[in-house]
């Protein structure tokens, strides 16, 4: 079990939270965990890639040149490899990247990768209160209280993220809003900082916390 300083949207330490989530071994977790970030960039590439092959380039029905008497070499096409504009030999073709990996061994990278990073979690208590309309200054200034550098990469984990808190922190660049039913493994480590809103702390002790 973790404990981890749950604050207020003033940045005033505001009591505790705990995160009980069971993950790998320390001798199998680097491993996992690694997988998993190799199987989500994978299945992120779109793949489609496509080259042409010499059968697939257009013309080359006609021999360029005779066969002898010019002194150069042989050709019997305009498609050839050796020719530009001719086809492109083993060139990429499309193809799907996606990597297997079992729903338990997913959830259990994830769980790793969360817990792994619990000293950069802060807890927010009242996540956004009293912000109305959307402002991404407001956005920023609470990160600043939080005790979180300007620059940082930032992700922000709410239950149900309301559409004012949406429009306030798309502008930030560094800034990612994510639903607590939607964690991923790349995310949780490409981040510098973590805030979690108490609900998405027990939503995700809710839909992670099975083993």
């Amino acid at each position: 079990m973790t404990t981890i300083v749950v604050r207020d949207w003033q940045g005033k330490e505001a009591g505790s939270a705990s995160l009980d989530l069971k993950v790998a071994k320390e001798s199998s977790a680097k491993d996992l965990v690694h997988r998993a970030v190799v199987r989500q960039l994978a299945h992120a590439r779109q793949g489609t890639a496509s080259t042409l092959t010499r059968a697939e380039v257009a013309g080359g029905g006609r021999k360029p040149y005779k066969q002898k008497g010019t002194g150069r070499a042989r050709q019997g096409s305009i498609r050839t490899p050796l020719r530009p504009g001719g086809g492109v030999v083993f060139g990429p073709k499309p193809r799907t990247y996606n990597l297997g990996m079992n729903r338990k061994e997913r959830r259990l990278a994830l769980r790793t990768a969360l817990v792994s990073r619990a000293a950069d979690i802060t807890v927010v208590k009242g996540f956004a209160a009293g912000l109305d309309i959307p402002k991404t200054k407001e956005i920023t200034a609470a990160l600043g209280r939080l005790g979180i550098a300007a620059g940082s990469k930032v992700l922000v984990v709410l239950d149900a993220p309301s559409e004012v808190v949406r429009r306030s922190v798309r502008n930030l660049e560094k800034v990612k809003l994510i639903a607590a039913d939607q964690l991923n493994v790349f995310d949780l480590l490409h981040a510098n900082a973590l805030v979690v809103s108490e609900e998405a702390l027990a939503k995700i002790q809710e839909v992670y916390g099975d083993g």
